[in-house]
């Protein structure tokens, strides 16, 4: 691939992209294997989706690259996921984690509606069961975003996060996944599936591979640009660069299954990929090296935090975010690219 020249950058893209979709496609399997719902967008979802912003905070980490530009790649990330990612699909298909029940009772015979009375009231609350605990896992891992974020602006107020932030922030994301592993094994003891099976092994080690092409592709094209010093695709901008050439996995995912109609895993997706690059991408290069923060790092943690309340004030309350706030949110992330590019 490095031998094509001109073509070399667009084959690295393509590699890219590609393990990415390999990533998503074997999420599609995990899904009916004890992986459902907000659990899979949590638990499963961000290491696909976030796999880009934890490798090139390694590659960073490794190679002593800026720790500035490991923050701006998250905060473009997460920012980017929470308004403009959740906006759109919201704006296009709508986002609600409650939906109201289908009305058929005016197309239907008096009878017919007799006799399926039981039948459908049994269905409906079901299914409300089921919106109503999606909408309180998406509660709680709205809550964490809050938190985290919260933690990693107390902690980088001082202009900088040291080694002993990257041992606090590695071990609150640690935290958080032990404790959505054991939802996941509760939920199956409860439901008699088996966690474990060869053909989770199998979807694994596909995830793996999908893992070491992004690795390839991403060290490779992170040290192009950072050998380019002119004009806007260069090292000045590369946290930018690598923030959106992540979120385009994301992007996939909230289209893909927004329009299935599945909203729990749209949400939860955007929200779960907000817990590797904050705040796990952050402490694995702090661990490596002390990160300085960008200029507009404050700008970007407040617009994060008012985004995450937004959502929250939302879903708890109507359980849906509505197509005005959808376009609110697309209004505030170019608010975001006008401070972080133009100051």
């Amino acid at each position: 691939m490095e031998s094509q020249g001109a073509w070399t950058p667009w084959l690295f893209l393509a590699l890219f992209l590609v393990a990415s979709f390999l990533m998503i496609w074997r999420l599609e399997a995990m899904s009916a294997g004890g992986f459902e719902g907000t659990v899979l967008g949590t638990l499963v979802m961000p290491y696909c989706s976030g796999m880009g912003n934890l490798i090139f905070a390694f590659i960073l980490g490794q190679t002593g690259g800026s720790g500035a530009d490991v923050m701006t790649n998250s905060l473009v990330n997460n920012v980017t996921n929470m308004t403009l990612v959740l906006g759109l699909p919201a704006i296009i298909w709508g986002i609600n984690v409650l939906p109201k029940a289908k009305s058929g009772a005016s197309k239907k015979k008096k009878s017919e509606v007799k006799l399926s009375a039981k039948v459908e009231a049994k269905a409906g609350s079901k299914g409300g069961k089921e919106h109503e605990l999606n909408r309180l896992s998406l509660l709680l891992t709205l809550t964490a975003v809050l938190f985290f974020t919260g933690a990693v602006w107390a902690m980088g107020r001082k202009g900088s996060l040291n080694f002993n932030d990257g041992l606090v922030l590695v071990g609150l994301f640690l935290f958080w996944q032990v404790f959505h592993i054991f939802e996941v094994l509760k939920a199956n003891v409860r439901q008699g599936k088996s966690t474990f099976s060869f053909m989770l092994l199998v979807n694994l080690a596909l995830l793996g591979i999908g893992a070491y092409g992004i690795y390839v592709s991403t060290d490779w094209l992170v040290n192009w640009v950072s050998h380019i010093h002119t004009g806007f695709i260069s090292a000045k901008y590369v946290g930018w660069l690598s923030g959106w050439l992540d979120v385009l996995p994301n992007a996939l995912l909230a289209f893909y299954y927004g329009w299935r109609k599945q909203p729990e895993v749209v949400y939860a997706s955007q929200v779960g990929d907000a817990h590797i690059s904050i705040p796990l991408c952050l402490g694995v290069y702090a661990l490596y090296h002390t990160m300085a923060m960008p200029a507009f790092f404050q700008t970007g943690m407040f617009l994060l935090l008012g985004a995450t309340l937004v959502h929250m004030f939302f879903v708890a309350v109507f359980g849906r975010l509505p197509r005005f706030v959808g376009f609110s949110l697309v209004v505030a992330y170019g608010y975001f690219l006008k401070k972080g590019l133009l100051g």
